[in-house]
């Protein structure tokens, strides 16, 4: 009973970041999930990204991820992209969830936590 409230407690975050190629983004989402920081990493289709760095716009073709995971694990999770992502300044958005399935939402508490 007490894992299910320290479950129900944690509250689940979408986390939003952007690799240059297929095999970056493959390599940390397995890192993520292997490391339980995350319960889930979507890899996206790539995108053609524009944006400003160092006073010139500039444009790139990025793989995006989607990762699911959860507030008690965001400080580990923001200093494992970090690590392990190639860019200068990685985007790293962290959206809190406020709705989902119940099930669902256990479910990715479940997964950051101790092994299965």
């Amino acid at each position: 009973m007490a894992e299910q409230g320290r479950i129900a407690a944690m509250k689940t975050l979408l986390v939003l970041t952007n690799l240059p190629d297929q095999a970056t983004a493959e390599t940390l989402a397995a890192a993520l999930v292997d490391n339980r920081l995350a319960a889930c990493v979507n890899i996206l289709a790539p995108c053609r990204s524009v944006y400003r760095w160092k006073g010139a716009t500039e444009t790139a073709d990025e793989v995006p991820l989607l990762i699911k995971s959860t507030d008690t694990k965001y400080d580990a999770l923001e200093e494992a992209i970090c690590a392990l992502h190639p860019y200068e300044t990685p985007e790293i958005i962290a959206v809190p969830v406020t709705h989902g399935l119940p099930d669902y939402l256990a479910w990715v508490a479940a997964a950051t936590l101790a092994e299965d």
